[in-house]
């Protein structure tokens, strides 16, 4: 993918498990694009629709630097799924088996895993109330909010619930109502756990910003971490979200996420439709 101003804005489609993104390759020098840009390229039906956006930058300490946006036009720190989509595409441009990644989350690093699996290191969970971040001092693992959820930092917020039946839950009522908790000043991502064994759960997500996704890596990981917090699982489960299953593993050293990965098209957005 090359810039190429006069013939419009170079993009990339890519998702992880059906959570899909647009790539921007800002190392030419391209500057980020504003917010209510971003939230026109959101637009399924005017624009190309992602659940994020990710702009790709020169790094000093790292071999890329990533920046993300939700759909609705504002930043996030963290995005697993397309950090692994990615990672998985500067590989292959460099035949290289490893990188090193700069996020606002810190530096990840991400590995071929075999198999046309690709995984990434999303860095140790934030368990403080501060800098999740939440309102107020409360115990993170019993949050006061009906259900009794459990609050995690992966770089952005997450509220995660135990439920017997995760498909029993009106995600799109749900969700909205507790992305917006007064708990949580910056919004949340919230997750719907159905624990089916001690390394295996159902995942069902609300992403802040965007709404219901086929997949996200960092409410995966959230979860897990939620999960194993509670005594409910291990620490490497299987995750079962609705575009298919990522292996995550809470390691020492951070939680790592595998799975596949897949660039759909690469286009560019006309410079008539750029300036409407």
């Amino acid at each position: 993918m090359t810039h190429a101003p006069s013939a419009g804005l170079p993009f990339l489609k890519m998702h992880g498990l059906g959570n899909d993104f647009v790539v921007l390759d800002l190392r030419g020098g391209m500057a980020r694009p504003g917010a209510g840009l971003v939230a026109r390229i959101a637009d399924r039906h005017r624009g190309i629709g992602f659940d994020q956006l990710a702009g790709v930058e020169t790094c000093e300490d790292a071999d890329a630097r990533l920046v993300f946006w939700n759909a609705d036009g504002s930043l996030s720190a963290a995005c697993g799924n397309a950090t692994r989509c990615i990672a998985r595409w500067l590989m292959d441009q460099t035949g290289r088996s490893s990188l090193r990644l700069r996020t606002d989350h810190g530096l990840l690093l991400a590995e071929d895993a075999g198999g046309g699996l690709t995984r990434v290191n999303m860095g140790p969970p934030v368990l403080d109330w501060r800098a999740v971040p939440l309102a107020e001092p409360v115990d993170l693992d019993h949050l006061p909010i009906a259900g009794d959820p459990v609050a995690t930092g992966m770089g952005n917020p997450h509220m995660t619930f135990f439920v017997p039946d995760a498909g029993e839950v009106d995600l799109n009522r749900f969700g909205p109502v507790h992305e917006h908790h007064p708990l949580f000043p910056e919004r949340t991502n919230v997750e719907i756990v159905q624990i089916l064994s001690p390394d295996e759960i159902v995942l069902r997500i609300w992403e802040r910003g965007t709404g219901p996704t086929l997949a996200s890596g960092s409410c995966s990981c959230a979860a897990v971490v939620a999960a194993a917090r509670r005594g409910l699982t291990g620490r490497r489960v299987t995750v079962n979200v609705p575009g298919g299953r990522l292996l995550i593993d809470w390691r020492e050293d951070g939680v790592w996420m595998e799975g596949p990965t897949a660039i759909v098209f690469e286009g560019a957005l006309t410079p008539a439709w750029l300036a409407s």
